[in-house]
């Protein structure tokens, strides 16, 4: 927790999931990790395997001092744009903690408008502890959300591909068309279903 040392305490990390899915929300945590906290296997979500964050979901909850997931909806998405759409995410889940923090480190180049002083950080997910923390409490609350979403919309996937712009998505928007889930100003996806032909695939987070 070497950049966490270096900021007014207490200090939380925020990261977010879901920024680059045709569907679905965008999500972003905020993780305070008491001072001590040693929490085995912490990485950058997107290196780990979905039984590896769900494993650690539960313990950073357990040794975290404070935590808080939130959410930004596809209409809030299509209203704001995504990056506006993600800072309000972070801003809902930093005020969200049952403890106010004095700073914020936020993964990325962008200094969203929270309510504290922030420092951004290129790569923060791997080299930040309460950052690492984050997301993947980011990552496993949109999962479920994707899940959710996929009993309700069934057809298109969201459990498997969590609304990332794979064939198999693809192909399913392309037999049933959009719904309510789908972030209908995406231009890859207006693009698909304008053309009728594939488009680039957006890799997964």
């Amino acid at each position: 927790m070497r950049l966490e040392k270096d900021c007014p305490a207490p200090v939380c990390g925020v990261d977010e999931a879901g920024r680059g899915p045709w569907a679905g929300p965008v999500s972003a945590a905020a993780v305070i990790l008491r001072p001590r906290a040693r929490i085995a296997g912490l990485d950058d979500s997107k290196k780990l395997t979905a039984r590896q964050r769900d494993a650690l979901e539960p313990e950073i909850k357990h040794r975290a001092l404070a935590w808080a997931v939130a959410f930004a909806s596809v209409e809030e998405i299509a209203e704001l744009n995504i990056l506006r759409a993600t800072g309000l995410a972070m801003r809902r889940a930093v005020e969200a903690l049952s403890t106010l923090p004095a700073f914020a480190l936020v993964d990325g180049n962008y200094a969203f408008d929270l309510p504290c002083p922030v420092r951004t950080v290129i790569g923060g997910d791997a080299t930040s502890a309460s950052i690492a923390a984050a997301s993947i409490l980011a990552k496993t609350a949109r999962d479920r959300a994707m899940v959710e979403l996929d009993a309700a919309h069934p057809g298109y996937g969201f459990a498997e591909h969590k609304g990332y712009g794979v064939p198999a998505h693809q192909q399913a928007l392309k037999a049933l068309g959009p719904c309510p889930a789908h972030r209908a100003t995406w231009a890859p996806l207006r693009a698909l279903m304008a053309a009728g032909a594939d488009v680039q695939v957006i890799a997964a987070e």
